[in-house]
């Protein structure tokens, strides 16, 4: 528990009809807030009072409410004071409760004061900064399930079963004379094999929740004049990028967030890659390069008529990306018999599944890459069970996840002392994501991240 209090306002709105609250948490949130109103606050009841400064006058009046700990958000006593949104009167309010013994919050303070208390787990209090960032009702819902404890039931549940496999593991070093089999040693294993299915399982969507809170950043790359620029247009639905018919337009990067069937998505449009070209165009094309390096997407935009060229072109360039979509521009000047171009001998070194045939000028095929996207955003049939999830904890399930590994290789090898230290690797890992293992200088970084009402 925390010796001073801590307070916030948060104005909601400015102005005539505005609201605006002060928050109070801390052992004398009570005292502070019966000093100002001059009355006894119940807990849970709603008191219509005047809020009075030092000298006794009103400042202004509103509604306080009082939830005594540990029935609160932060597990403290709190206190809101409900005023109007006027940022005079909730600067004076402020000014009050400071002289009465207060001190401004920090950035997350309440959520780190509830996660210190024990109300939240470490997983909970971001996903309460998440949901206040949700740009659209998906990333809410996610973030809501995650501070359900949607996500951290899952992790403590693999947890508890990484325990109980070192405790099982380590009860074998202790009777080095009785045979692994007599100790156990298949059940071992098959609960080592049950916990890398679930915890590739839980990477998986944790890696699909931190793409619908992050989005993906994508690069549109391709051969100078494929449509890349008019790409970006088409798909932003506005013409941000300057588009003509001349080679090497293009001579800087230009970003754009668009959102697709609730994936947000970073498009960077880039300059043509080719040999040659004046000192701008090269200085374009090493920026576009630069931004490849990190992508998460590159959307490769070639020229339906001369596919193979393109391709060729790109190929050095995009080796290293995660994820690759081929795009087929300019398909309006190709004849088509049924899905398929004619002729289709330029396509030979890609998949026909792999390629989307479009038209930037027309919009044909559009629908389709819209698809494709949130197909590999991850945004798709089952989204509505998905949490939200942050890089840190998806750095955590795959550090987890090799230690598990390197756990049921030492296991088979007979290496049990190893074998249980790469498990309380593995469980450590874990125990970062809910805070059950966290370093004060991760909450700190964590928390100074967060709105200061929060």
């Amino acid at each position: 528990m925390h010796d001073q209090p801590t307070i916030a306002a948060i104005a909601t709105a400015a102005g005539s009809g505005g609201v605006g609250v002060i928050r109070i948490s801390g052992p004398n949130a009570r005292t502070i807030a019966e000093t100002m109103t001059c009355r006894s606050l119940e807990p849970r009841y709603a008191h219509y009072a005047r809020f009075r400064d030092e000298r006794g006058d009103t400042i202004d009046d509103g509604i306080a409410l009082y939830f005594r700990a540990p029935a609160s958000y932060t597990g403290e006593d709190v206190v809101e004071l409900q005023a109007h949104g006027s940022p005079a009167v909730l600067r004076a309010l402020l000014d009050r409760c400071c002289a009465l013994g207060a001190r401004l919050a920090r950035a997350g303070e309440f959520s780190e004061r509830a996660f210190l208390n024990g109300k939240l787990d470490l997983a909970q209090a971001e996903a309460v900064a998440d949901l206040i960032a949700a740009s659209d009702q998906r990333a809410a819902r996610a973030a809501r399930r995650s501070l359900d404890g949607v996500f951290s039931q899952r992790v403590d549940a693999l947890a508890a079963a990484l325990l109980r496999l070192r405790v099982h593991v380590e009860a074998t070093i202790d009777f080095v004379d009785e045979s692994i089999e007599t100790l156990g040693g298949s059940a071992i294993e098959t609960g080592l094999a049950q916990a890398e299915t679930d915890l590739d399982a839980l990477l998986r969507e944790a890696e699909r929740g931190q793409k619908l809170r992050d989005g993906l950043h994508a690069v549109i790359v391709g051969p100078p004049n494929a449509g890349k620029s008019s790409l970006l247009n088409a798909l932003a639905g506005s013409d941000r990028a300057i588009v003509s018919d001349i080679a090497g337009t293009t001579r800087d990067v230009l970003r754009e967030t668009v959102r697709v069937d609730g994936l947000e998505l970073t498009l960077v449009d880039t300059a043509g890659l080719r040999a040659g070209g004046d000192a701008i165009e090269r200085e374009g094309m090493r920026r576009a390069e630069g931004e490849l390096r990190r992508a998460d997407l590159a959307i490769v935009v070639l020229d339906a008529q001369d596919i193979e060229a393109g391709r060729a072109a790109v190929a050095d360039a995009i080796a290293d990306v995660p994820q690759r979509l081929w795009v087929a521009n300019k398909a309006d000047l190709l004849e088509f018999q049924g899905s398929a171009p004619i002729p289709n001998a330029s396509t030979t070194s890609i998949a026909a599944g792999d390629m989307l045939w479009v038209s930037a000028r027309t919009g044909a095929g559009l629908e389709t890459l819209h698809a494709r996207l949130a197909a590999v955003g991850g945004i798709g049939e089952g989204v509505e069970g998905a949490f939200s999830a942050r890089a840190r904890q998806g750095d955590a399930l795959r550090r987890a996840q090799t230690a598990l590994a390197a756990a049921r290789d030492r296991m088979r090898e007979g290496a049990y002392e190893l074998t249980a230290e790469a498990l309380r690797a593995a469980h450590d890992a874990l125990g970062e994501i809910t805070g059950r293992i966290a370093p004060d200088d991760l909450l700190g970084h964590i928390f100074s991240t967060f709105c200061i009402g929060k």
